[in-house]
């Protein structure tokens, strides 16, 4: 059950990780010390950004919002465009896990001025020495935003479910009408739609913001899909542009079409893993020897199949030509699920994603009964050999 090929999807989970939880920063992720080298990520020299390499100094508080300013990097290579015109605003972020706490360093590189909140005072004084003001509760949170004038932004970026729900509710009694709050993280859309309802009592604005980009969004920017109130959309696109590489971003629609996109992305991404695990299980299988880092480094070069997973797959490759450190043990955090339920809900066929999902089942069981059921009925019906436990 431990097989190559499960091994090497949960490589390529492992480096693609999008929950929004509490864990460390990615290690040397100051946005003004980014170098990605001549020709990017993908191969293809990628256009300079415009995010400031500034260095930014601590503030005791928030100084008044800069209604426009022109930023120019030549250190940040993430796509946007040289020398716009971009503004610049006030936002909170609630969550400083990985993909949170590197979105504020993101964001502050900007020029952006940010407010941080996690449970862990550790994650608030990273974050704080980075040049974002810490907080130490919601309420205190939303009592630094509320130091400039204008709808007050925040941005939670914590795991879904209760996690979540809990803090869009504290929200909900520190806010007022025309404030905005963003689910950033992994939440069902149906949720979303909930929470849109909930705040829209008060008048408070919700946006649900797909977020895709894992650890490597610090420096390649996030896949933003949004939905909600377009209001809200319009007055926090200056964030988004800074979070987002360049035409990375969309909004989509009502409450919920942010997180709906966002499933539907992890499904296929379920899918892309478990073809390219199932390929090079293959591969391995054969007496070619082959340099599996060399070949994903070569289909990576002009092939149908070239994209940013194969180019995780050949720096796994690299690092242990045979996944020996890893078991082939791979687990799923709910948006596939999602996927095939849905598929179900609208008779949608989604064959290729719901046998990836179940294929990570597979990898958890240490000796499945179900295969134990077909070893016996064999033994049973035609006396076929079987291996004693």
């Amino acid at each position: 059950m431990r097989c190559f090929g499960l091994r090497f999807a949960y490589e390529q989970a492992k480096h693609a990780p999008e929950r929004g939880k509490g864990r460390q920063p990615h290690a040397g992720a100051h946005l003004h010390e980014i170098r990605l080298g001549e020709r990017g990520l993908h191969g293809f020299a990628p256009e300079r950004g415009g995010v400031s390499s500034a260095p930014l100094t601590e503030r005791p508080g928030l100084e008044p919002p800069v209604a426009s300013r022109t930023t120019r990097s030549t250190t940040q290579q993430d796509g946007r465009d040289e020398n716009r015109e971009e503004r610049t605003m006030q936002i909170a972020i609630v969550g400083l896990g990985k993909m949170g706490g590197n979105m504020v360093k993101r964001l502050l590189g900007g020029g952006h001025q940010v407010v941080a909140y996690d449970r862990d005072p550790a994650a608030v004084e990273r974050a704080a020495s980075a040049g974002a003001v810490g907080a130490v509760s919601l309420a205190d949170t939303v009592t630094k935003l509320s130091a400039t004038p204008g709808p007050r932004t925040v941005w939670v970026m914590v795991p879904s479910g209760k996690a979540t729900d809990d803090s869009i509710a504290e929200l909900f009694d520190l806010l007022k009408a025309k404030d905005i709050v963003i689910d950033g993280g992994n939440s069902n859309y149906k949720d979303s739609i909930r929470h849109s309802e909930e705040l829209a009592k008060k008048e408070i604005r919700f946006l649900d913001a797909g977020t895709s980009g894992g650890i490597w969004g610090l420096e390649v920017g996030y896949c933003l899909m949004l939905g909600g109130d377009k209001s809200a959309f319009d007055h926090v696109l200056p964030a988004l542009t800074t979070l987002a590489p360049k035409d990375g971003l969309g909004y989509f629609g009502k409450a919920g079409a942010g997180h709906y996109a966002k499933m539907v992305h992890n499904g296929i991404e379920y899918a892309m893993m478990q073809s390219y695990a199932e390929g090079f299980e293959l591969l391995k299988a054969t007496d070619y020897d082959y340099d599996l880092a060399k070949l994903a480094d070569v289909w990576n070069r002009g092939s149908v199949v070239r994209s940013w997973l194969l180019e995780l797959a050949g720096r796994a490759f690299k690092n242990d030509p045979g996944l020996t450190h890893l078991k082939g043990y791979v687990e799923d955090s709910g948006e596939g699920r999602w996927t095939v339920n849905e598929g179900v809900a609208r008779a949608v066929p989604v064959p290729t994603i719901a046998a990836a999902l179940f294929a990570r089942f597979t990898s958890r069981q240490e000796n499945s009964f179900a295969m134990r059921v077909i070893a016996a009925l064999r033994n049973e019906f035609g006396g076929h050999a079987v291996k004693k436990a």
